[in-house]
């Protein structure tokens, strides 16, 4: 796995959520977020996109949302019980129990995987921003 990969788009989306405002506690669970989502959109790109897109932005109602675009057509799935010795296969299971709703949304070509998160209000960023 490329971790760089990772961990560049965990800055990026520190120095946007600094700059809007948003508060440590949801960055926090934010970053931890992205970083699961690009983790695995990493393991199942498709060579025909092998790059992985990453976007985010606050909505109109003040929810974070982050997206990330990968090749693969192959829908995620929260594994029941990981063995206690395993080594992934917990990601999506972080991701469903901190975001605020998730999902997937299918393309001709791959498919984006996205979280939800609600910024409480005294953290709100101000108008609505979104980046690439």
């Amino acid at each position: 796995m490329e971790t760089r990969s990772v961990s560049r788009a965990r800055l990026a989306l520190r120095q946007r959520l600094r700059a809007w405002g948003i508060g440590r506690g949801a960055a926090d669970v934010a970053e931890l977020l992205l970083s699961e989502l690009v983790t695995n959109a990493i393991k199942a790109r498709a060579p025909v996109m092998a790059v992985v897109g990453v976007r985010c932005g606050v909505q109109g109602d003040g929810r974070l949302r982050l997206e990330v675009q990968d090749g693969s057509g192959e829908r995620p799935v929260i594994e029941e019980c990981p063995g206690e010795d395993a080594e992934c296969g917990r990601g999506l299971m972080l991701v469903d129990a901190l975001a605020d709703g998730w999902g997937v949304e299918r393309h001709v070509i791959g498919k984006t995987v996205w979280a939800e998160l609600a910024v409480p209000p005294a953290e709100g960023p101000g108008p609505s921003l979104r980046a690439r």
